[in-house]
Order: structure tokens, then sequence, then C-alpha cells
């Protein structure tokens, strides 16, 4: 994993290779139409004769010009049209990112992710920049905040250290949220160390009370899943949009302390299942090449 100024060396090799590349990178994948990425797996233990469709969206951090509310809109109707059982929004609706022109406003942002549909609802957890851009809530160390407002105002749970048993073809299933593993930092009690999230994967999983219905966990960040244990038959994630720029399968920047080993798509691990999304939006620097905007569908059993 390089360093933010290998990273704009990089960018900067772009763009003395010549105006079409780095033009779009910036103008055109960026702003592209979502493709729709499929994923079909059947994990070890899953019941015989449950089949689950999951339509995975991630990472919109809403402003203007990169996502406003309509470019939103326009992404939840093509994820509408992909019949999915059930919908997941995997955290970071808003932005840090300093290229904008301005922020969309939850309530707008919210007010697009409501067109979603499904027969078995839509979920959501939240990101780091969902609590980045709550300054009350941050320095509070706990929500809600203004993200969880805006979801809960348009009928969207959020999963906050929480496992719900759900049901499919009458064969029930667990879906399980983490709250964010980085935000708000704060200082253990003791003085001990520096605690960085809200995260509970071992409460979460407690209230999982039988030993048989499979689990699918939301996870915003993927570092976790080093830590998940093979009760769960799914991790799903977003957070580092594919290191944004991706080269021959590499990202050489990725918001993760194990590299490139979580950056993105399908990762299989003795028996455990993580798929990571590129998300949507952009973190940093307005730019995208080889990580192409994209909605993920998983097809289970």
């Amino acid at each position: 994993m390089i360093g933010r100024r290998g990273f704009l060396k990089l960018l900067a090799g772009l763009f003395a290779g010549g105006l079409g590349p780095s033009a779009y990178a910036v103008g055109v994948e960026p702003m592209s139409l979502p493709r729709v990425t499929r994923y079909a797996l059947k994990p070890a233990g899953w019941p015989e004769g449950l089949r689950l469709r999951i339509v995975a969206l991630a990472d919109f951090h809403a402003c203007e010009p990169w996502m406003p509310a309509n470019r939103i809109a326009a992404i939840c109707d093509q994820a509408n049209d992909l019949g999915g059982d059930i919908v997941v929004l995997l955290g970071d609706y808003m932005t840090s990112m300093r290229f904008k022109t301005r922020d969309v406003e939850p309530a707008r942002w919210a007010e697009a992710l409501m067109r979603l549909k499904a027969p078995l609802g839509v979920h959501a957890i939240l990101g780091n920049h969902d609590w980045l851009n709550d300054p009350v809530a941050l320095a509070a160390g706990h929500g809600p905040t203004l993200a969880h407002k805006a979801l809960g105002d348009v009928g969207i749970p959020v999963y906050d250290n929480l496992a719900v048993r759900l049901e499919k073809d009458g064969q029930p299933f667990w879906l399980a949220g983490l709250a964010d593993q980085l935000q708000p930092g704060h200082l253990a009690p003791d003085g001990s160390g520096w605690i960085p999230g809200l995260d509970d994967l071992p409460a979460t999983i407690a209230q999982i009370d039988d030993d048989h219905a499979p689990v699918v966990l939301m996870a915003h960040e993927p570092d976790i899943f080093a830590e998940v244990p093979d009760r769960v038959s799914l991790t799903l994630s977003g957070h580092t949009h594919g290191g944004q720029i991706r080269i021959f399968g590499y990202s050489p920047l990725v918001p993760s302390r194990f590299g490139n080993r979580y950056a993105y798509g399908h990762v299989a691990e003795n028996n455990r299942h993580l798929i990571v999304s590129a998300g949507f939006g952009l973190s940093n620097l307005p730019v995208r090449l080889g990580a192409p905007p994209e909605i993920v569908v998983v097809e289970i059993g």
C-alpha cells in the first residue's frame, strides 16, 4: 500500500501520460452509469432450497456535482429493476470531499433512497463519513447522527450492532449490521489505548439465538472480516471504493490496514465469504480509474 505522496505521484503520471486517461478518470468514469456486478455463491452450510438475491449499494457520498440527489434517485431506480429479495445500504451517504460545489442535505438524499423497494425490505448501516460530517454526534461519541435521523425519517432501519431474523419462502436467515469501526474514535476510559469505533461483533453475533439459520453481515469497513466467525455465511462491505484507482487488479491506495487483501470483490478465506463493493462516490480526489461505480447483486444458494 503506497502513501498519499505516492498516490499523488501516480495521479501526476496519469496526467503526464496524456489528457485522455486523466480526463476519463476525472470526467467520465466517476459519473458513469453504475455497472451491475453479479456474484453467485453457496456458502458452507447454506440451507438447501433457500435462494436469496441481495442488492447492495455502497458509498454514495452525496454532493454536487458528483452525486446529486437526482443521480441517487436514478441509481435507486436501476437497483429496483434488478429484482432483489432484499436491499442493503452499506454506509457513507455523506461526504468529506473538498472538491465539490455543495453538499446534498440529508433529507434530500434520504428522500431519493426512499424509492428503493424489495419484498424483504431495505436495511442500512452507517459509514465513517456519516459520523465525520456530524460534529455534534462525533463530539458526543454516540448517535443518533444526522444520517440516523434522515434514514429513520424515510422508514429505513439502521443496524447498529443489531441482528434481525428474517424469512424467505418460509426459511429463516439472519441479517446483522455493525456500527462503524472507525468513528467516533475515543480513548479507553482506563487510558489503555485508542478505541477506534463503535462496532461490537461479539455482541451482535450473540443476538442470534439459533444454530442453523444462516447469517448475512453488513460491515462498512471490510477489515473486520479477519475476525468474523464461521457462523456468518457472507459479509458485505464498502468503504474502499476499490481504491478508486485499480490497475490490473491492484489498487495503489486502499483505506485498509490489510492493503489489497480486502480492497475489492469476492474474497474467500477458510470457507468464509466477503464481498466488497466499489460503491458509487468519491473520497479525497474526484478520480476513478479501473474502479467504476457499481451495484452489487449477490445470488446465494
